[in-house]
């Protein structure tokens, strides 16, 4: 069995690796180039509503960091990969990388908050 600072190390390694993936992306939405705002524009998006949603990503990610917030932070980050999923079908584009995104988002919080899984499924930790 894990040891408990063991256990607590890979919760914030794999936290780290879902914040990074998060904070790239709302990064990448501040600092818009011209190629990005061009994809942006396909999807409908001013450079105005691309800068807002890079805000609501950031504050989602620094939510679901904080080991207090971190459920809620889940929860926000599972909508806004659902509207990206969502978006990118509307498009015709593919829903790969947002899937495996969210998945591994689910994952990281089903190891992170095991009450998650007692919740939703109905099983003791």
């Amino acid at each position: 069995m894990k040891s408990e600072k063991s256990k607590k190390i890979t919760q914030w390694v794999l936290t780290g690796l879902v914040g990074f993936i998060f904070l790239g992306s709302a990064v990448g939405k501040f600092t818009a180039n011209e190629e990005a705002l061009k994809m942006a524009a396909g999807f409908g998006l001013d450079a105005g509503t691309y800068t807002l949603l890079g805000i609501l990503e950031l504050i989602c990610v620094i939510l679901f960091i904080i080991p207090r917030t971190g459920i809620i932070g889940t929860l926000l980050l599972a909508a806004y990969m659902g509207g990206a999923i969502a978006t990118h079908l509307e498009h015709g584009q593919s829903i790969v990388v947002p899937c495996v995104i969210q998945s591994f988002l689910f994952i990281v919080a089903f190891y992170r908050f095991p009450e998650l899984t007692t919740k939703l499924f109905n099983k003791t930790s």
